[in-house]
């Protein structure tokens, strides 16, 4: 360890002011006298010099911003002349370290200051930490003043012994800060000065050699971009000149890159070919290096590569046309007559020359709304095989960015054409079918509202003029036929709905099921099992137990599970050794191979089980996003005793739902008497109306009459009928108002066993929509009151029922 010893004889020196320099012990610096206080000090320490015959002795301390360090530097005056730029100067050697005390008098204008020298012992021998720290500082700096070429101050700082001495020769280092040679000076052990230095120089060196190797990778790259650039002029000019000797250009091996040529040989509209040349004269002038060739490379290759005078030829056989479509989709029969329809006017106007009018061309925008797993999406590829065209599919669930349809603009990096002009690319005709399936999907966020982008696409006023942000050049839309999915009507967006032709897929018949599980399922799921075609078979009853009591949905996906199932079933028992082939599974067989069924009907199960077994229960219809459904409406009144009022509804009921239920309520207690109901009950005990399956959110005003029912028969005590389901909106007056989905209603009390509906009077004409199979199994009764609807539904009053009102548990 050093030890700091500090003299005792006082020094009196004049002050020369260093304003942001430091001065460090050994060092000699020259110093400009037409400084006034420079020129004060040295004057005055001349003065003081004379009457004692010594040196000139001055205090050099460091201003910064104005403040005096409190550690200083003895300095002697070595020689005062003349700088190498003739100013005055003065040169002077740095000595020792003096602690500045209180201000005192002295000759000349100068600051005389007090002071006592500083100085650290550090002992002798040196320790072996502080000999390491020696070679180390003296390794550093000799490595730095190599870099800098300073071969002669190698030698100087090699032969500096003193710890004290070669820490302070560190001021010399043009990379230290002011405020780090103020922090040298201010440190009076020798030891911390040194590793202060040692610290500061090795991150110096660090710095630099990280800055060298930044400098040497840029180097290398400008030199192999030069090397580059240079190496391809002598390309071209190699190439031009052996353009030149085969006959002109054209001729040469870089035709595939002559845009020039490729535009002008390809067989563009008219706008997109000035658009193409204007881009080609700007790549012309662009050079190798810069970003923007590229860019225009790949705009160029985009528009190359889409078929814009490309068509497909429409096949005008209506009847071939027909036959198609029923080959491959069973029931359907909206969406069959509408192509068959497109089909017959397209051929008309194509004999009367009025294929093109106003620019536009006769494309379709069909939108197929209807529950999962009725065929919408396979239905595209029916459409476009029956039209003799290709078929593009667009994924648009999820897509919440705008650009995916618009397209990105070229200046982003990455920039790609939108999905239509993707699709249209991939088709390579101008009159494709494109499914825009799931359009109902699609959301909207901070990047866009793709849905609003859709608008242009899908208008047929206006999709012949349709641009891309990534072409900007108008492409036209007016002849594809556009078939857009979904399943929830209610999310696509009332402007993009108005541009589209609606047709409703309600879901198939037990019938239709059967005959697309033979004719279509069957066949695809035994080439999947590995079996051939006469090996299982499955006949009409298993089918049909399949469809009605296996599954219930109004598409066919489970269904075609089961099926696939059924198969894998037999065989793995083929494997195993326990069934022979051929066999053919009957409806006796299903239990056995997957067990019982899951959807048995109301009608076929236990009277003493069924859900109206009991007054207060009523039998629903509603439609949800898988197709109809049948739902059950339960009521029941709490003890007198209680003292519970007003009206309770559970199972996830939105407003509408909640609103309809207070409706039937109040109808009930305004005409109890002259329905002969015990309407006293409804002041005196509170109403609970619960609609099960709790987990689902339900809502809308169809269940006002099921409500009304339910109520009525916990009322009376009368039973609702089992056969009976109902739909239908309230009034307060008992006016029975219309609804909506009745044939989708209508499917689903089929598909549950239901023999007995009742129905709004103004959804009669709704019935010409619902398939006759199934009217044909069905007791519809239009009403146009709830008093007809109670008449109907309710068991006669000397029917076997408990009559007293059930209490909520």
């Amino acid at each position: 360890m050093a030890t700091e010893s500090t003299a005792v004889t006082p020094l009196t020196l004049p002050v020369l002011p260093l304003d942001d320099e430091v001065v460090l012990p050994g060092m000699v610096v020259p110093l400009d006298l037409s400084d006034t206080e420079v020129r004060a000090a040295v004057e005055a320490a001349q003065a003081a010099a004379r009457e004692d015959g010594g040196k000139p002795e001055v205090l050099l301390v460091p201003r910064i911003d104005g403040t005096y360090t409190g550690i200083g530097v003895l300095g002697t005056v070595e020689q005062v002349g003349r700088l190498s730029d003739g100013d005055p100067g003065a040169l002077i050697r740095g000595r020792d370290r003096v602690r500045i005390g209180a201000g005192t008098s002295g000759p000349g204008a100068a600051l005389w200051v007090e002071g006592v020298r500083v100085d650290a012992s550090v002992p002798d021998p040196l320790p072996g930490s502080v000999a390491e720290l020696v070679k180390e500082y003296k390794a550093l700096a000799t490595s730095w003043l190599k870099k800098r070429g300073a071969w002669q101050v190698v030698d100087r700082v090699q032969q500096i012994e003193g710890v004290s001495a070669l820490a302070d020769n560190s001021g010399y280092s043009p990379f230290l800060t002011t405020a780090q040679k103020v922090r040298l000076l201010e440190t009076t052990d020798p030891v911390a000065r040194l590793k202060l230095a040692i610290q500061w120089l090795g991150e110096h060196l660090a710095e630099q050699d990280v800055a060298e190797s930044i400098a040497k990778d840029v180097q290398e790259g400008v030199d192999k971009q030069q090397r580059e650039f240079l190496l391809r002029r002598q390309l071209d000019a190699v190439r031009k000149e052996l353009a030149d000797l085969n006959g002109g250009p054209g001729s040469g091996a870089d035709e595939s890159d002559d845009y020039r040529a490729r535009v002008e040989a390809a067989d563009l509209p008219g706008h997109v070919r000035e658009a193409a040349l204007k881009e080609v004269d700007k790549l012309e002038r662009s050079s190798d290096q810069s970003p923007e060739g590229s860019w225009i490379r790949t705009w160029l290759d985009t528009v190359l590569e889409l078929p814009w005078t490309e068509r497909t030829e429409d096949a005008y056989d209506i009847k071939g046309a027909q036959e198609i479509l029923d080959a491959e989709h069973a029931g359907l029969q909206d969406v069959k007559e509408r192509i068959t329809e497109y089909l017959a006017v397209r051929k008309r106007r194509a004999d009367r020359g009025l294929g093109v009018v106003g620019g536009r061309r006769g494309g379709a925008v069909l939108a197929l709304v209807g529950p999962p797993g009725v065929g919408k999406t396979s239905l595209g590829e029916s459409v476009a095989h029956a039209m003799g065209r290709k078929f593009v599919r667009v994924a648009l669930g999820g897509v919440r960015d705008e650009a995916e349809i618009r397209g990105h603009r070229r200046t982003y990096v990455g920039a790609l054409p939108g999905r239509i002009v993707r699709a249209i690319k991939e088709a390579g005709s101008m009159n494709p079918v494109v499914l825009l399936d799931e359009i109902d999907k699609v959301g909207s966020d901070f990047r866009g509202d793709p849905a609003a982008a859709l608008l242009e696409v899908l208008d047929p006023a206006q999709n012949h003029t349709f641009r891309d942000h990534y072409l900007e050049v108008e492409l036209d839309l007016s002849d594809v036929v556009f078939l857009a999915t979904a399943n929830v009507l209610e999310a696509i967006p009332e402007a993009l709905l108005d541009r589209m032709e609606l047709v409703r897929l309600d879901g198939y018949t037990e019938d239709e099921k059967v005959v697309i599980a033979r004719d279509h399922l069957l066949p695809r799921q035994l080439e999947r099992a590995g079996l051939e075609k006469d090996e299982v078979a499955l006949d009409e009853p298993a089918l049909r137990k399949l469809a009605g009591e296996y599954t219930r949905e109004a598409g066919v996906r489970n269904l075609e599970r089961a099926v696939a199932r059924l198969l894998r079933k037999v065989a793995a028992q083929h494997e195993l050794g326990d069934r022979e082939l051929p066999f053919t599974v009957g409806a006796d067989d299903l239990r056995g191979l997957i067990g019982r069924p899951h959807h048995v009907p109301e009608s076929a199960q236990d009277p003493a089980e069924r859900r109206t077994a009991v007054p207060g229960v009523a039998t629903g219809l509603a439609v949800t996003g898988a197709g109809g459904d049948v739902l059950f409406v339960e009521a029941s009144l709490a003890d007198p005793e209680t003292g519970a009022s007003g009206l309770t509804l559970t199972g996830q009921l939105g407003d509408v739902m909640k609103e309809s239920a207070q409706i039937a309520l109040s109808f009930l207690r305004s005409h109890g008497a002259e329905l002969e109901l015990p309407v006293a009950d409804l002041k005196d005990r509170g109403a609970h109306i619960h609609f099960p399956a709790g987990a689902v959110p339900k809502d809308g005003p169809s269940a006002g009459i099921t409500m009304t029912a339910a109520l009525a028969s916990l009322l009376s005590g009368r039973l609702v009928r089992t056969d009976v389901a109902m739909t239908g909106e309230v009034s307060l007056t008992g006016r029975v108002l219309p609804i909506g989905g009745l044939k989708q209603k209508l499917l689903a009390a089929h598909r549950a066993g239901i023999t007995t509906v009742v129905i709004p009077k103004r959804n009669e004409a709704d019935l010409d929509d619902v398939p006759a199979e199934v009217l044909e199994t069905l007791e519809v009764h239009p009403v146009t009151d709830v008093r007809q609807v109670l008449e109907i539904a309710l068991a006669p009053a000397s029917a076997p029922a408990d009559r007293r009102i059930p209490a909520a548990a």
